[in-house]
């Protein structure tokens, strides 16, 4: 009788040993990794489904094989297996490699095996799929490349919330190298759970106290999302995936979102044994998503154009703000190359624009003119920057584009009403000189009927003064009815000055001619042009009236030329110009009369004409100088800024 229940003991141990051994052979076979366990001799004792289906075998057929001719076809193992490695220090080694034949990226790791004498008899081989991390990686990666292009060029504002996006974006990306992903097991049959310590991490627990019940779980759960976790539990028991993100709230009060994916483990009869999961941290990740969604949102609705323009021209994002300044919906737009928006006489500019931001030159605030669909010209401010790829490479141009024609109307009409105000000044001052004109000349009427001042230096001092004003008002007069209001056309100025002045001292017993020779196109502001023309006033009045007595005939000769000195002057200050030269100009004026008497001296003028002269001389920061012979010749040097307008 002791002998059958020493056997039926055994029978029973046996059964127990042998129910073990099956449920370890279906948890070897279960878990998704690839595992093997190998002898010292890198030779496959046991392969687990996984790792057999990869390699297209049976586990069976699996045994005895060298682990390095099956899976990388090398007739020794490679430098990086880690099984060689611990064979030679005896110790667990992790590696990552990327393996062809398994079908992509892997964590390896291996653990030592020893005998009942401590004595190294192999070890045990786990490779776990990462492919679809690495997925997550390149995914993320050109999540990121993309939001580069949008916040390109912005403003101040968007700036700081791009260099915060940044921020957030590194550290998901270290988030995301390091996984944060926590596995977990529930055994439905003895209420047994386990976790992992990084799912005691994220839930900031310490890994020494209990494995928290199911309950206990859904009490980390924020309150909203508790209902739909559950329910998602009770699907997968009845077979169905559970994948679902939802918030934590820990014990600290910090709230995080998490997502949670499980499977059930069904027995032979269909009946659910065992749960097993990941929970993985998507908090920072979150966070990333709703400030792009931020910043997305904020490009979206600028009032200001917000494209993408690829390096060959053609328009990759359209904005809203775009689709209100030029009429064109994205769907119209996006395809189309970006000169469809520049009048025809502006194609070639927006190619010239367009090499150099590709040449990793900014455009700021150019202001141009674009067409609105329908062909409508409206003006506006271009901000152009090259767009970088995480390779610092330039991939394409962001533009911001703003509306500025009611502006430029303003301006127009700004300049417009300047223009008439100077006009009528012009005009009002030339008919208040012509008035001072007509008084002095109805003074010296006055004058000149009594017999004692008839010809007295009273009537020659009201002419003077009359020519003198003359010769302001023809200024006046030349701007008035020219388009430029700040510089006349000193040629034309000084004929008509010196026409005037013969017409003014007729001699009718003389025959005195007038030689003008005077360089076209020489453009001088008020400054230089009033006592130039008071210059010319003097000396020819002068010899006029003094030259040619007792002779019945000569010639006056005018001589306006440029020294080829000068240096071009332009900015943008000057912009209202065609362009500023810094101009030496030589101006003589001459006659062949009886000459100026030697009394006469250029440093100690007693003449007030000549006095007037020398004075303007320097006013004009000139020299003067006088020649006597057969003909009298003043010649005056000086330095003037020519201007040329373009109005």
């Amino acid at each position: 009788m002791n002998e059958n229940l020493r056997n039926f003991g055994r029978k029973k141990a046996n059964e127990v040993v042998s129910r073990d051994i099956e449920d370890w052979k279906h948890t070897f076979d279960a878990v998704p990794d690839l595992i093997a366990i190998l002898d010292t001799e890198f030779r496959i004792v046991r392969a687990n489904r996984s790792m057999a289906v990869s390699l297209g075998m049976t586990s069976k057929e699996c045994i005895g094989l060298t682990c390095y001719r099956l899976v990388h076809g090398t007739d020794e193992p490679p430098f990086f297996c880690p099984v060689r490695q611990l064979l030679s220090d005896g110790i667990e080694h992790t590696v990552e490699i990327c393996e062809g034949s398994l079908g992509g990226y892997f964590i390896v790791s291996v653990s030592p095996l020893h005998d009942s004498k401590g004595k190294l008899t192999g070890c045990i081989h786990v490779a776990r799929n990462i492919n679809e991390r690495r997925e997550a990686e390149e995914t993320l990666k050109k999540a990121n490349d993309n939001l580069d292009k949008l916040v390109k060029e912005r403003t101040n504002q968007l700036l700081k919330a791009y260099n915060s996006l940044k921020e957030s974006e590194k550290r998901l990306a270290e988030a995301q190298k390091m996984s944060h992903i926590g596995n977990w097991e529930f055994d439905l049959i003895t209420d047994k759970a386990y976790w992992s310590d990084e799912l005691y991490r994220i839930f900031n627990k310490s890994s020494r106290e209990l494995v928290p019940s199911y309950n206990e779980y859904l009490s980390y759960v924020n309150p909203k999302d508790r209902d739909n976790v559950d329910n998602a539990f009770k699907k997968s028991i009845n077979g169905n995936p559970c994948s679902v993100n939802h918030r934590i709230i820990l014990a600290n009060g910090e709230e995080r979102t998490v997502h949670l994916q499980s499977e059930v483990i069904f027995d032979e009869k269909k009946i659910p044994i065992r749960l097993k999961g990941i929970v993985q941290d998507i908090t920072e990740r979150k966070k990333a998503e709703e400030k792009i969604q931020s910043l997305a949102n904020v490009v979206e609705s600028s009032n200001d154009a917000i494209l993408t323009i690829s390096l060959d021209g053609i328009i990759t994002s359209w904005n809203k703000g775009a689709e209100q300044i030029y009429g064109y919906s994205s769907k119209e737009i996006i395809g189309e190359d970006v000169s469809i928006l520049a009048p025809e006489n502006l194609k070639d500019e927006t190619k010239k624009l367009i090499e150099k931001v590709k040449l990793g030159k900014k455009i700021q605030h150019y202001r141009t003119s674009r067409l609105r669909k329908g062909g409508k010209l409206i003006y506006v401010s271009i901000a152009l920057s090259p767009v970088f790829d995480a390779s610092r490479e330039r991939v394409a141009i962001s533009a911001i584009v703003r509306d500025i024609t009611l502006h430029i109307e303003s301006e127009n009409s700004q300049v417009k009403a300047e223009k008439a105000k100077k006009k009528e000044i012009h005009h009002r001052i030339k008919n208040n000189l012509q008035v001072i004109s007509s008084l002095l000349d109805l003074q010296a009427e006055k004058f000149k009927n009594r017999e004692f001042v008839k010809y007295s230096e009273i009537l020659e001092a009201f002419r003077e003064s009359q020519d003198r004003v003359i010769s302001m008002a023809l200024i006046h007069e030349e701007l008035y009815k020219g388009e430029g209001f700040e510089t006349l056309d000193f040629s034309t100025y000084i004929r008509e000055l010196v026409e005037n002045l013969f017409q003014t001292y007729i001699l009718n017993s003389k025959n005195i001619h007038l030689h003008i020779d005077m360089e076209e196109n020489i453009f001088l502001d008020m400054d230089n042009a009033i006592p130039l023309g008071i210059i010319v006033n003097e000396l020819v009045s002068n010899s006029l009236k003094h030259a040619f007595i007792g002779k019945d005939n000569g010639r006056i000769h005018i001589k306006l030329r440029r020294e080829e000195n000068g240096e071009r002057i332009n900015s943008m200050e000057e912009s209202k110009y065609e362009g500023c030269r810094s101009t030496s100009l030589i101006l003589r004026v001459s006659d062949d009369g009886i000459g100026i008497p030697k009394s006469i001296d250029l440093e100690n003028p007693h003449s007030l004409g000549i006095q007037l002269v020398t004075t303007l001389v320097d006013q004009l920061g000139g020299e003067l100088e006088l020649k006597r012979g057969n003909e009298t010749e003043f010649t005056i040097r000086f330095t003037v800024t020519e201007k040329r307008s373009t109005n």
